[in-house]
């Protein structure tokens, strides 16, 4: 007679083992490259599954619905590409104006490279993405005007600098996408960019 395995057995843990066993990670990671490459409307469910190998069921084992896919999605974007990016610049480099140059070249680079940040303001008429869009471009435009003050410029004066810094950065990246022949490639641009900016 055969003997069905245990339900804690070597036999069924390999079977598991050879399906990785899906986070809300993994499923708002998925959400967040549906989303650069479609915009908000690739957010689906079935899709999204099929993308990873699973089924619906995993979906709700995580989420309520598509809505709070969307929030959390929107979670991991706020926390890996301005909280993450902020600590590792104030980790990496003491001197704010060699902070400012690092930041306007890395985020540059990166949404030339990755459209998810032209997407998301593309639909940002979306509540929950204009709140999260709204949040983040606070905590950015406030991180640069500090920098800005701490080079020496009055508060209103960096604030303003810190937010034509980053009309420069979302301007440059929609047209790296929109039409990439007006960009630049000489890196001597974003140096003349940053010069701007710093002069009194």
């Amino acid at each position: 007679m055969h003997e069905t395995p245990a339900p804690d057995s070597p036999a069924r843990t390999a079977r598991r083992g050879a399906r990785k066993r899906l986070t809300a990670d993994d499923w708002a990671d998925a959400a967040l490259a549906a989303l650069a490459e479609r915009g908000l409307a690739g957010v689906a469910v079935e899709p999204l599954a099929a993308r990873l190998g699973t089924t619906k069921g995993s979906f709700y084992w995580h989420f309520a619905n598509r809505d709070a896919l969307v929030a959390a999605a929107l979670a991991r974007w706020e926390e890996r590409s301005t909280e993450r990016v902020i600590r590792a610049m104030e980790a990496a480099e003491p001197d704010p104006a060699a902070r400012l140059g690092a930041l306007l070249r890395g985020a540059t680079a990166m949404a030339a490279e990755d459209p998810l940040e032209v997407r998301l303001f593309a639909a940002g008429d979306h509540p929950e993405l204009a709140a999260a869009l709204t949040r983040v471009t606070e905590r950015r435009v406030n991180y640069l005007a500090h920098l800005f003050e701490l080079l020496g410029f009055p508060a209103e004066q960096a604030r303003h600098r810190g937010l034509l810094a980053y009309t420069s950065y979302l301007g440059h990246a929609q047209l790296a996408h929109a039409t990439p022949s007006a960009v630049p490639a000489d890196p001597a641009y974003l140096d003349a960019v940053m010069e701007a900016l710093l002069r009194p």
